[in-house]
C-alpha cells in the first residue's frame, strides 16, 4: 500500500471516528450559528467586492448563489465530492473574487461549513481580500510538516475558515505541490469533516503548472472567463490543457450591457420583482 493510499485510508477512519463520537445537539448547528452577521472572535468582512456576504440581496450576489446551487446539486449524492477548485486562463480574470464570493455564498447555508484556501503561492491575494494579516499559511504547513488547524483564520458568520498560501511556497511551488506531503494535506482536510466544502484558488492555468498538478485532486473545477481579457485561443487553450479533469462551470465575468444574448436584463426583472 502506497503513502497515499495509507493516508486516504487514515483520513477516512478519522472522518468516520469523527461523526460516531460527534454529540447529538451538534449534528445540527443553531440558526443563530449561521446568521449572516459575524460571529464573536471571527474576522469581519467589509471589503465592496465581497458581494456575497455585504450585499446578499444584491443581483451580483444572486449570481454567485446559482453558481452555489450547482455545487450543491454535484455532491447532494456524493458528499466526499467536495473540493472544488477556481482557476482562469490567464491573471486579472477576477478568480479570487469569484472565489471568495463563492465561499462565503457556501457559508451562509445552514448545512455545512467552508474551507477557503489560497494557492496561488505565486501571487497570493485572498488575504487583501479580507483584509487579514498572514500569518503561517498552507505552504508552511506542508513544507514544515505542521497542524493545518493552527494556520486557520475564521471568517465572518464564524462558518468560514481561511487558509493562506504562507510564506514557503514562492520558493519552490511546483514542487511543494507535487510532493506527497501536499497530497495528504488534502486528502486529510478533504475527509477529515463530511459537512465541510473546500475551496481552492490557484494561479491561472497557461502561465504555471501547479494549477494543473493540483487539478487532479479537485472534484470539480470552475473556469473564469472575464470578457475582453484573454483572446478565444487562450481560453481555449487553457480548457483544453485542463481536459480530462472535472469543469463544473464556467464564470463569464464582468459582461457588459446586452452581452450574452441580452442576459444582463435579467438585472432590471431582478429590480422590477423586488418594487
Amino acid at each position: 500500500m502506497s503513502r497515499i493510499e495509507k493516508a486516504l485510508e487514515e483520513a477516512s477512519r478519522l472522518r468516520s471516528d469523527n461523526r460516531e463520537t460527534r454529540e447529538p445537539h451538534e449534528t445540527t448547528a443553531p440558526p443563530e450559528r449561521k446568521i449572516r452577521h459575524a460571529a464573536a472572535g471571527a474576522a469581519p468582512i467589509d471589503n465592496p467586492y465581497l458581494v456575497a456576504y455585504n450585499k446578499p440581496h444584491s443581483p451580483a450576489a444572486e449570481e454567485y448563489k446559482k453558481l452555489k446551487s450547482q455545487i450543491i446539486t454535484m455532491t447532494k449524492q456524493d458528499p466526499q465530492k467536495n473540493v472544488i477548485l477556481v482557476t482562469s486562463a490567464v491573471g486579472g480574470e477576477g478568480k479570487s473574487v469569484t472565489t471568495a464570493n463563492l465561499a462565503l455564498s457556501l457559508a451562509q447555508d445552514y448545512d455545512h461549513s467552508v474551507l477557503l484556501i489560497d494557492a496561488d503561492m505565486r501571487k497570493p491575494t485572498l488575504h487583501e481580500l479580507f483584509q487579514v494579516t498572514p500569518g503561517i499559511g498552507l505552504s508552511d504547513c506542508v513544507a514544515e510538516d505542521l497542524d493545518i488547524g493552527s494556520a486557520l483564520i475564521t471568517l465572518g458568520n464564524g462558518n468560514l475558515s481561511f487558509l493562506s498560501s504562507g510564506k514557503q511556497g514562492k520558493k519552490n511551488p511546483v514542487e511543494l505541490v507535487s510532493s506527497q506531503r501536499m497530497q495528504k494535506a488534502l486528502a486529510a482536510m478533504k475527509y477529515r469533516y463530511a459537512d465541510r466544502y473546500i475551496i481552492i484558488d490557484t494561479p491561472p492555468v497557461l502561465l504555471f503548472a501547479e494549477t494543473k498538478m493540483m487539478s487532479a485532486l479537485a472534484d470539480g473545477i470552475i473556469f473564469v472567463i472575464k470578457e475582453g481579457r484573454a483572446p478565444l485561443q487562450h481560453v481555449l487553450d487553457a480548457l483544453e490543457a485542463l481536459r480530462g479533469e472535472n469543469i463544473i462551470g464556467i464564470v463569464y465575468n464582468a459582461a457588459e450591457s446586452g452581452g450574452l444574448n441580452g442576459r444582463s436584463t435579467y438585472h432590471s426583472y431582478y429590480r422590477d420583482y423586488l418594487k
